[in-house]
């Protein structure tokens, strides 16, 4: 216990210094701010921006999931393939053909004020709340599970020590955000994404060692060794792929959290590197996050956990030595601040940019741009713990359930509609503004009416008839009045050689899920 400690002590004390390294003082531009001076390099948007897709919720809530459906879960981790490839040729040409720093920037040259008003401040109260909370829950969380011994000393009660871990987390991450901006982000980010892969690996082994070896996987657990599951399955159908496929577009396309680092990329090159690297990690973190719980079951074929999202606290108690748990808790600690610190920029960068200097203060300095987004900062910090708690309550009233799909399914409601939006600012000649802010605020009432008529239907494929009908709602009229762009127009590559492997890479995709189909 005592090795435990000092490795998390020496991982804090990294992780601040780091942090604070590179600051030179409280005045600096806004660009330095917020996009780290447009000076990041292919591995440091790689690491980084996984390193932020990367949270408690990955450890515990997907292995958990991975634990009662086997492979399919492991469709959210390597889909992220065709995210990052849609962002790299696609999208992120678009933002830096107009310099913008926020996503929002954008969505106002194609659709309106209006439109892109409506999409910061559903990313400003979405981020500030479920996301942030749930990026502080699912490592707190975890945390307490893992190494209750460890934390007693906070306090008896549990509420009061997850609660702690949190609030604790959370202000050492608010701290060096709040100072260094984009830089510190990232700097700590590739430091925590060493360790929690390095901690995902250990586990990884760990848990094919006591099941057996590889083989097993498919004598002990054959059906959980399959990515498509049938058609009506309640939370992971084949159908929901179609789903997932259109929701990677607003996870790694159109959210500020993610596509921050690429706006700060040296060059069009290192961004289309990065995101390419990034999709081969992601490959690697579904064998780390999603094989371990497929090993569990099969572990514990005859006595079950009753708690599926008990699965990653498991292993480390039952089959990983001191010190080595140590690892696992600061990958824990590691998967949560990475996330945490990225939603931290992402909201001071979206609501400095597209709220203050828009509509409060257009006269703004850069000095008042950098200090009102440090406010912002310190104000999302207690929105995060609050939901934080709330999310506690939530979990501890079924703890039953895979509760990353009830995390899933409250996102999309806002999800769907941004996912209309910017495939429509991307790929439409001239949208209708108006029409473009009716689709956008109609996905929320559609997903309700879509639930109430059909409440069986698997949340992936409501979200994709959500997304294909406002979408529609918004090019139909856009088509028939202005057509459509040439086909070459939509993709841009650096080289040649770089789409090449681009394509190469989204081929590798497909050639998985037919192999474990």
């Amino acid at each position: 216990m005592i090795l435990d400690l000092i490795i998390v002590i020496a991982y804090f004390t990294t992780i601040v210094l780091v942090a604070l390294s590179g600051r030179k003082s409280m005045d600096i531009s806004g660009e330095e701010y917020f996009l780290s001076s447009r000076n990041l390099r292919w591995p440091s948007i790689a690491l980084s921006t996984i390193a932020t897709n990367i949270s408690g919720y990955q450890f515990m809530g997907m292995m958990g999931s991975a634990y009662l459906y086997g492979l399919a879960q492991a469709n959210l981790e390597i889909n992220a393939m065709q995210g990052l490839w849609f962002a790299a040729f696609i999208f992120i040409p678009l933002y830096w053909k107009d310099k913008v720093i926020t996503v929002t920037q954008f969505i106002k040259k194609r659709l309106g004020k209006w439109v892109a008003l409506a999409y910061s401040v559903a990313n400003l109260l979405l981020f500030s709340t479920v996301i942030l909370g749930a990026a502080l829950f699912w490592g707190a969380y975890a945390a307490e599970l893992v190494f209750t011994d460890m934390l007693m000393f906070i306090s008896d009660n549990r509420l009061v020590r997850v609660g702690s871990i949190m609030v604790v987390l959370g202000l050492i991450s608010a701290t060096y955000t709040y100072y260094g901006g984009l830089s510190a982000v990232v700097r700590t980010d590739i430091i925590q994404f060493v360790i929690l892969v390095g901690g995902g690996t250990i586990m990884l082994f760990t848990a094919i060692y006591y099941l057996g070896g590889w083989g097993e996987l498919y004598r002990k657990t054959p059906e959980l060794m399959h990515l498509h599951l049938p058609a009506d399955h309640e939370k992971l159908p084949w159908i929901g792929i179609l789903g997932m496929f259109l929701l990677n577009i607003n996870y790694w396309c159109a959210n500020q959290s993610v596509v921050q680092r690429s706006l700060a990329a040296r060059s069009l090159k290192d961004v289309q590197i990065g995101l390419m690297v990034g999709g081969l990690l992601k490959y690697y973190m579904a064998l780390i996050i999603i094989i371990p719980g497929i090993a569990l079951a099969g572990i514990l074929v005859d006595n079950p956990l009753a708690e599926p999202d008990k699965a990653f606290p498991y292993i480390v108690t039952e089959y990983l030595p001191a010190g080595v748990r140590g690892l696992i808790l600061c990958a824990l600690f590691a998967s949560l601040m990475s996330t945490v610190d990225s939603v931290f920029n992402s909201l001071a960068t979206l609501f400095s940019i597209d709220i203050y200097k828009e509509y409060i203060n257009p006269e703004a300095t850069d000095r008042q741009v950098v200090e009102a987004a440090r406010k912002t900062i310190v104000v999302t910090l207690i929105t995060g713990v609050c939901m934080g708690f709330y999310l506690l309550y939530v979990k501890f009233l079924d703890p039953q359930a895979a509760f990353t799909h009830t995390l899933n399914e409250i996102r999309y409601y806002v999800n769907c509609g941004i996912v209309a939006i910017i495939c429509a600012c991307a790929f439409l000649i001239l949208p209708n503004h108006r029409i473009g802010l009716f689709a956008f605020l109609f996905t929320i009432p559609l997903h309700l009416i879509l639930k109430y008529f059909f409440p069986e239907m698997n949340y992936f494929v409501r979200a994709m008839f959500v997304i294909l009908i406002a979408f529609a709602i918004i090019a139909v009229p856009s088509i028939i009045q202005h057509g459509m762009k040439s086909p070459k127009a939509y993709f841009t590559a650096y080289s040649r050689q770089i789409m090449l492997i681009g394509l190469g890479l989204l081929s590798s995709l497909g050639v998985l899920h037919i192999i474990f189909h």
